[in-house]
């Protein structure tokens, strides 16, 4: 386990789908290579939405209907019809059908009658709901990461190669164990210099994977793994390469790879929506200075990129250039703001209270801006804000971030102003701080796409 070239790899879900590609392009890409390596696996893409709610609509899934108590079984079972016909489209690469169909056959049948009990046990009120609740979230997750590394390994068994399913999910196994415990556990015994191991993304623990990371619960598991088996690189494979702007909005022609950043650059790109990693399983990465490298896992040629923790770009230039027009500008306005101290505390206890982060903040002698995702920016949350401040309004905006390691540089704020005004874009707000790794704009949403077009040709060629 500690030899020094151990790679844990996330596959996500998008890209499991396309799996005999994957088998090409990433797991045999080099056949002398084939070990080594840990794959922690999504499920196939849109089978957790199906169980839960989708990740970016909130469209409930079988969860809501639990949650309601409604009649969620017949759901579960045309669910588990879907499942049968994605083993279908894997057939062809080796999954054995009869086998792969039991297996998550049998765990959607057992499934229903742990959510029935359940269903018994919330109608009698003897209960805590929350804790139930959150349980039947962590069941409902766990299947179809079950799905898609069984099928993986079967897969790869069939085609001749040794390789171990790791279900970390605790099916069946009522042994209260934490996170880190079970991950260890499922490991102990395995050599993954001698098998290729493909590893649930989902975990079970006591202390609920779920409850504090929610859907991001795969990237976790995947960065645990990683650290506790002292990996020497934590590789994520995406549809598509981390590039110094959206190639649809800049056009493919001129955004581009990049080719090495930071922890820092990856935490300012997550802020706003455009996760390499989530933020919270970054962090033990880079606490334990193991690199993160994000690929295109259809352009296996290609290094991808490279995050380490103390790479600064050697000359001053913008990376990427992105942002989101999902935001929510709360313009707080209060003449008794001036020269108080501790004002603005107010206003985070009542939006920590909502249970929402902000991306960006802006001040002045009597306004405080901020800048929140749409989907947080609730009724209720505007309405306390009403009830105590002067004048609370809020604007449909977008926020446009010019984000690089190192972006210190005299005239960078003038040049990026200055061609924003020539194509007439308002800037409404504007905010960077002195470490200087973050320029962000905040523009009227039409002006979202533009915006992003005009600052990458201004300042990433």
């Amino acid at each position: 386990m500690e030899k020094h070239n151990l790679r844990v790899e996330k596959i996500g879900g998008t890209s499991m789908t396309r799996f005999p590609e994957i088998i090409d392009n990433v797991i045999l890409y080099n056949k002398e290579d084939v070990f080594g390596r840990v794959y922690v696996v999504s499920a196939y893409a849109g089978v957790t939405n199906e169980f839960l709610e989708h990740k970016k609509t909130g469209q409930p899934g079988i969860y809501k209907l639990f949650e309601e108590q409604k009649n969620y079984p017949p759901k579960m079972l045309a669910l588990r019809d879907h499942l049968f016909k994605l083993n279908e489209t894997m057939a062809g690469v080796g999954l054995d059908l009869e086998l792969a169909n039991d297996f998550i056959g049998d765990r959607i049948d057992l499934a229903i009658n742990i959510l029935r009990s359940m269903d018994n046990v919330l109608a009698s009120g003897y209960v805590t709901r929350t804790e139930l609740l959150l349980a039947a979230r962590e069941l409902l997750a766990s299947l179809g990461e079950m799905q898609s590394a069984f099928n993986s390994a079967n897969i790869m068994q069939n085609q001749g190669y040794d390789a171990t399913f790791v279900d970390l999910s605790g099916w069946e196994d009522g042994r209260q164990m934490t996170i880190d415990k079970r991950i260890k556990e499922s490991f102990a015994a395995i050599d993954p210099f001698s098998t290729i191991c493909f590893a649930t993304g989902y975990t079970k623990g006591t202390e609920g994977i779920m409850r504090e990371f929610d859907r991001g619960y795969s990237e976790v598991t995947f960065s645990k793994v990683a650290v506790l088996l002292k990996a020497s690189e934590a590789i994520i494979h995406k549809e598509y390469h981390l590039c110094s702007g959206d190639p649809l909005t800049i056009g493919e022609e001129f955004a581009h790879p990049v080719c090495n950043t930071n922890y820092d650059v990856a935490d300012q790109l997550a802020d706003v929506g455009m996760e390499a990693i989530h933020p919270k399983a970054a962090k033990p990465l880079e606490t334990h200075s193991i690199p993160i490298r994000v690929k295109n896992a259809f352009d296996p040629g290609h290094p991808g990129t490279l995050i380490t923790k103390d790479f600064v770009a050697p000359q001053s230039k913008v990376e990427i250039v992105t942002g989101s027009n999902k935001v929510i500008c709360v313009e707080v306005h209060d003449t008794r703001m001036v020269g108080e101290v501790g004002f603005d505390m107010k206003i985070m206890n009542i939006i920590a209270r909502h249970k929402v982060s902000y991306i960006s903040k802006m001040t002045n002698a009597n306004t405080i801006d901020l800048i929140v995702m749409e989907r947080d920016c609730s009724q209720a949350l505007i309405n306390e804000l009403k009830s105590t401040f002067e004048l609370i309004r809020t604007h449909k905006v977008a926020i446009v971030c010019a984000i690089g390691s190192n972006i210190a540089q005299p005239g960078i704020m003038a040049t990026a102003a200055l061609a924003l005004a020539k194509e007439k874009i308002n800037i409404m707000a504007v905010s960077q701080t002195t470490r200087q790794t973050n320029m962000q704009f905040i523009v009227e949403r039409v002006e979202f796409a533009n915006a992003q077009r005009v600052l990458h040709a201004a300042l990433c060629t």
